[in-house]
């Protein structure tokens, strides 16, 4: 369906259809205060209550320095409900309908909604690094090595909206949606290095972390913050190729995602619309 109506209508419309759809779910945004609330104070509450409920136990500031950077890669972990909810929701109001009805892209009602999601990410990257300095983190390897990071993460976290998307279209509802996610997203973010170094898990779930990508994101930022695990013994980490090449192997995984994800989310937009 993508390549037909790229080749019929141009590229520059199918980029115009996107722009629009992005704007209008960053509107609802920006106009509906829960959800404003929760893009900007739920990763400031991840790094303040894990900083200071967790933080002390575990190392002090040497824990923090290795907490941000898991929190960073979880908090993009999770920003892909807001691609499963916003669909959800859309197609149970009927939203998806009028956009149907409509001369634009049907692929541009995942594309626009992945989109906006990618700057939610960005929002809340911000709000966290800004929360991570006040709480004693630094960035101290440079600047260009933190926009590394921040741009694998932001990759990854484009990857993962469209796993949102597939959940989106597939639940029932939008309570379905988050319970699907949620049983999606919780132990791919928690089983990983996110919180505490993977050599303190069990075996099996040892090497289960060491290769999960959320590790992978986490890893990238401690090593472009010029935090990196191996520097700090209380906190080292299983050596493998995806620990000592966690950017490549960060985009790796994203592309192939992508590559998984976007033709089946495609497919089933086509499948509930053509139901309809």
């Amino acid at each position: 369906m993508t390549a037909a109506v790229v080749r019929d209508r141009g590229v520059v419309p199918f980029l115009v259809d996107c722009e629009v759809v992005a704007v209008r779910n960053l509107r609802i945004i920006a106009r509906n205060l829960q959800m404003l609330l929760g893009v900007v104070l739920q990763p400031l509450m991840f790094v303040l209550l894990f900083s200071y409920v967790f933080g002390d136990a575990l190392g002090g500031d040497r824990y923090r320095e290795f907490l941000i950077g898991g929190i960073m890669a979880q908090t993009v972990t999770f920003n892909a409900g807001y691609t499963a909810l916003g669909l959800s929701e859309d197609l149970a109001a009927g939203m998806v309908d009028r956009m149907r009805s409509l001369p634009m892209s049907r692929m541009a009602i995942i594309v626009g909604r992945t989109v906006s999601d990618l700057t939610i990410n960005v929002v809340g990257l911000a709000v966290m690094t800004a929360a991570g300095y006040a709480v004693g983190f630094r960035i101290s390897e440079g600047f260009w090595f933190a926009v590394g990071s921040f741009g694998t993460a932001l990759v990854f976290g484009f990857a993962l909206s469209w796993v949102g998307a597939i959940i989106g279209l597939v639940s029932a509802s939008a309570q379905a949606a988050q319970t699907l996610l949620m049983t999606v997203v919780f132990p791919v973010s928690f089983v990983s290095s996110a919180f505490i170094p993977s050599r303190l898990l069990p075996e099996p779930l040892r090497f289960l972390a060491s290769w999960n990508p959320v590790t992978a994101v986490a890893r990238s930022f401690r090593q472009g913050f010029g935090n990196p695990i191996s520097a700090n013994p209380s906190v080292r980490e299983p050596i493998t190729w995806a620990s000592q090449h966690a950017q490549a192997y960060t985009m790796i995984c994203s592309a192939v995602i992508l590559a998984v994800a976007v033709p089946i989310a495609t497919r089933i937009l086509d499948r509930r619309l053509s139901d309809r």
